[in-house]
């Protein structure tokens, strides 16, 4: 399964982002640095209003939410990539996730300790990609010293190496990130096999005061630190920010959803944020969702963009790859909108595809096969 880690600075509200998402009191959450030195890590189902209109249509016994991994890491110092702090531990947990969401504090309080003294949201995604990218430098200089011998020895691989790691470091050197520099398509699977921290898909969570979630919500650019914060995000990582309270979010774990949903309807806001992160999260993995529904449940399986039909197939089980026939396909809004399969055979809204249609997101699929 595929995970994002939660990372930033020390008391920017990381941890208190993780017991939201994951709707657990797993991670210590405390005003001084380094409460979390241990990864925490949790599930966390991914909102989908489709869900419970396919479940209500099909009159289903249970819904089946589709999850993702979420890693809440140590937070990180300025001379991580020396070791300064937790700042190994923190690189080598970074190097196992998929995606980064990147928690940037974007209130005041002086009440909470900031590890620089005070609130600099950009400062402080600047001292974070330095670290990773000054991380990634050191591997790849290595790595340089050994591939260039194999190289000139007359090694194919080796050479491909070299020749990315002569563009990559330089660029790296400049103060740019991984994920920025344009590399063709078929040099990419020789990327991936670096590691590189800097090359992660990264979404920023602008976490903001309770009392200023409605409007920083309703207008990011009315908020100063938001406003930044998606501009620099857009600029120099071609990135995406997304408003939270963690604070909020954390409130209302033990609430119950209606409970929940009048806690936020009395603050003037309809979501803390978090369930647009959820979602965020999931596209940013690279992940799309296709249901299934019938009596027995509705269930919403994940699968990778671009994924074809015999691998959607094979998400429900391996048998359904193999034996793979042809699948009945309609879209979500089309079977919503007519009310049922039969009616939405009879309009042509139902088809059959075959092994090589490409899965959209929010298609209801029932697969055939034989084995």
């Amino acid at each position: 399964m595929l995970k994002a880690g939660i990372v930033g600075l020390p008391n920017v509200g990381k941890s208190t982002l993780f017991n939201a998402v994951t709707r657990t009191r797993k991670a210590q959450a405390a005003n001084f640095p380094f409460c979390t030195i241990d990864p925490n890590v949790g599930m966390v189902t991914v909102p989908d209003r489709r869900l419970d209109v396919l479940s209500a249509l099909s009159k289903s016994q249970k819904t089946v939410p589709a999850a993702i991994e979420i890693v809440d890491i140590a937070g990180l110092v300025k001379g991580a990539s020396q070791g300064q702090g937790l700042g190994n531990q923190f690189l080598a947990n970074i190097r196992e996730t998929d995606a980064v969401v990147q928690v940037v504090r974007c209130f005041e309080n002086p009440d909470i300790i900031h590890e620089m003294g005070s609130v600099d949201p950009i400062r402080d995604i600047e001292i974070i990609n330095a670290e990773l990218i000054l991380s990634d430098l050191a591997a790849l200089q290595k790595r340089m010293v050994s591939r260039e011998k194999k190289a000139k020895s007359g090694d194919k691989e080796a050479k491909r190496e070299v020749d990315l790691m002569e563009r990559l470091i330089p660029h790296l050197d400049s103060g740019q990130p991984a994920i920025t520099l344009e590399v063709p398509k078929e040099e990419r699977p020789v990327l991936r096999e670096f590691f590189l921290l800097s090359s992660k898909p990264t979404l920023f969570a602008c976490n903001v005061a309770e009392e200023e979630l409605a409007s920083a919500q309703k207008d990011p650019d009315s908020h100063p630190m938001v406003s930044k914060v998606r501009a620099y995000a857009a600029s120099h990582l071609g990135a995406g920010a997304v408003v939270i309270s963690a604070r909020i979010e954390e409130e209302m774990i033990d609430l119950a959803p209606e409970e929940a949903a009048a806690f936020l309807e009395d603050m003037g806001v309809t979501d803390s944020g978090v369930s647009n992160l959820i979602r965020e999260v999931y596209a940013l993995l690279g992940l799309r969702t296709y249901l299934t529904t019938g009596e027995k449940e509705t269930r919403a399986w994940t699968i990778p963009a671009g994924a074809k039909c015999p691998q959607a197939a094979g998400v429900i089980h391996s048998d359904f790859e193999r034996g793979f026939i042809a699948a009945e396909v309609v879209a979500f809004e089309d079977l919503v909108s007519l009310g049922s399969h039969a009616k939405a055979r009879e309009a042509g809204k139902l088809r059959i595809e075959g092994k090589e249609y490409v899965v959209k997101d929010g298609d209801v699929m029932e697969f055939r096969f034989n084995v």
